[in-house]
């Protein structure tokens, strides 16, 4: 018998993510004790702690890290399954591109463009993803092909191609202690606080204190003009600019890469087209 079922792994991931069993619990439809149940079980099953638990506190063990990494590839990999096999009776073979709201850098209607003058260009879907999910849609089939931002999206069972290589800037509010110059550097943001977006654990500045978590850009530029944290952002990501907020160019922080992805299995002629259309319309 498996010692790993398809729906304990989801209950898993859940509470892995969320380190809170209610919010688990509510996200997934089920009672709290239904589910405590359901890891301790798991637990039992496998030998081993995943979770270190206390009446106001839930941590992961070492354990518990290595499943949530292994086993959200897992999930990936049965929903990729499911999906592509519906798409594959799909007649109508379109592609879906998922991007976040503003995040093409203006590339994307040349890109569309292009696509479209091939003879073999299909429709083009776009999809809606948010900061951190979108290469989850290529891995699990809801999408062929990601804009993604590199080094911050996870590129693991991804190919890609480059379109654009750019700066980052540093988003404060007006008053701030650095808004005053025309640049800063890495070790001017060492001790500020940055947002932690969710799913991502790396800021962008190695030294820099970790703030609130955040789901999109909206969040973060409400958090910077309270005063609550800063932002290390690709330029491409901080424009337009608002007024009320200052953008100032990171000299020495690396660049970051805008790149189209698709899976590394995907052979298909409609993706392969699509990516070639992208890098030509990128590189003109």
């Amino acid at each position: 018998m498996a010692e790993l079922e398809t729906r304990e792994l989801e209950y898993f991931v859940a509470v892995a993510e969320e380190l809170h069993f209610g919010r688990a619990a509510a996200g997934l439809a089920i009672a709290q004790p239904a589910l405590s149940k359901a890891i301790r079980r798991l637990e039992s099953r496998l030998g081993v702690r995943l979770l270190e638990r206390s009446s106001r506190h839930v941590a992961l063990t070492a354990a518990g890290e290595t499943l949530l990494h292994h086993g959200r590839h897992a999930l990936n990999a049965v929903g990729a399954a499911a999906e592509k096999t519906r798409r594959a009776g799909d007649q109508r073979d379109r592609l879906r591109l998922v991007i976040k709201p503003g995040g093409d850098a203006n590339l994307l209607s040349g890109i569309l463009a292009a696509y479209a003058g091939r003879p073999d260009a299909r429709q083009v879907d776009i999809l809606f993803g948010g900061a951190t999910d979108r290469a989850d849609h290529v891995r699990d089939g809801r999408a062929d092909v990601a804009l993604l931002y590199a080094p911050f999206d996870d590129m693991s069972g991804l190919d890609h191609e480059t379109l654009l290589v750019e700066g980052r800037v540093v988003v404060l509010p007006p008053d701030h202690r650095l808004a005053s110059r025309s640049a800063v550097t890495l070790a001017d943001l060492a001790q500020e606080t940055l947002p932690r977006w969710k799913g991502v654990r790396w800021t962008g500045a190695p030294e820099a204190g970790q703030g609130p978590e955040v789901t999109d850009a909206a969040e973060v530029l409400h958090m910077i003009r309270l005063g609550r944290t800063v932002a290390l952002l690709p330029r491409s990501l901080a424009q337009p600019m608002r007024p009320d907020l200052v953008y100032r160019p990171v000299t020495d922080a690396p660049d970051s890469e805008l790149v189209l992805a698709w899976a590394q299995e995907d052979r298909r002629t409609m993706v392969a087209s699509f990516v070639t259309a992208a890098v030509d319309a990128a590189g003109r």
